[in-house]
């Protein structure tokens, strides 16, 4: 049985002022990933030309990106500026569970995303049927599955074990490779057994993902024009980036041995799996996309034209 009740997590610091200003920093980087997110979600949704299925995948990464950092980053604002970092149980089960939720879903996501840009570019007679409306959502519906199945199935043999060697998480946030160590079990085959499949699931997905791009980069290099690479480029390396940044932190996070003492290696690796993907997913495909570009600047001098508008009635009307 578990012994404890709550569990108390680590601070970035014990200083006054390195809390405030790691609250401060979190928070900042909290809108920008807010605010960048929700405005590629408004421009998918407003704009009509942008309703293919890349940007229907886009849109729904962008929401996947904006619950993950909310489920980490806020609480850790809140423990610095409070100066209390104690989680309850409840809590911690909660925060395990969707990370690993919006994790998982996040990864089958940009899977799909490669195989529709695969799709685009190397079978482009076909896309339009592989990449109906309905196969689209369906593939997202998958997604969204296999991130509610690997967290159910994490936090119930994480939290199946007793704890009772102590409730100090080395880690701002509820992870599970700091959770097992508080564990007075050593019974951890289940657990193994858990992160194998998981970890199945990831190297198939990573696989998916180099397949499809290695078929990508061979049908680019022969587009004999400059300007088709360059545009074929544009929508893939921002993704490969996405890609490579997200698995690379998170196998570090997961697979790397867990310390018996605070360590700040593993508090940035942490930080760049759970903070700094969604908020850089918004800058990158927002940057390098064209359409994205117009979209926001079309959405820009409509309002402000609906602005000099109404103030022009206001004048004339007086």
């Amino acid at each position: 049985t578990t012994l404890v009740a709550e569990f108390i997590l680590m601070r970035f610091s014990d200083i006054r002022d390195y809390q405030v200003l790691h609250a401060t920093l979190f928070l900042l980087i909290y809108l920008v990933a807010l605010v960048g997110n929700l405005l590629i979600i408004l421009l998918t949704t407003l704009d009509q030309h942008l309703k293919s299925p890349m940007y229907f995948f886009l849109r729904t990464l962008s929401f996947l990106d904006l619950c993950f950092i909310s489920v980490t980053v806020p609480k850790a604002i809140i423990h610095s500026l409070t100066q209390s970092s104690s989680i309850s149980f409840l809590g911690c089960v909660a925060q395990v569970f969707l990370v690993v939720l919006f994790a998982r879903a996040e990864l089958a996501l940009l899977t799909v995303m490669s195989y529709d840009r695969y799709a685009a570019i190397c079978r482009p007679l076909y896309y339009q049927v592989v990449m109906k409306k309905r196969a689209c959502k369906q593939m997202v519906a998958a997604s969204w599955l296999s991130g509610v199945v690997s967290g159910f199935l994490n936090t119930s043999v994480t939290f199946s074990l007793p704890f009772c060697r102590s409730n100090f998480v080395y880690q701002f946030f509820c992870e599970i490779p700091s959770l097992l160590k508080l564990s007075c079990s050593e019974n951890y085959l289940a657990e193994i057994g858990a992160v194998i499949i998981t970890t199945s699931l990831d190297f198939l997905c990573f696989v998916s993902i180099m397949v499809s791009y290695i078929h990508i980069l061979v049908t680019v290099l022969r587009i004999p024009s400059v300007q088709g690479q360059s545009r074929a480029f544009s929508t893939c390396i921002p993704h490969l980036v996405v890609v490579t940044v997200f698995l690379t932190t998170g196998s570090i996070a997961y697979l790397k041995p867990v310390s018996e003492s605070p360590s700040v290696w593993g508090l940035l690796v942490s930080v760049f799996y759970t903070v700094v993907p969604p908020t850089l997913n918004p800058i990158i495909y927002s940057l390098k996309n064209k359409d994205m570009k117009t979209a926001f600047w079309k959405i820009v001098n409509k309002q402000e034209f609906n602005r000099k508008y109404n103030w022009n009635t206001q004048v004339f009307n007086l």
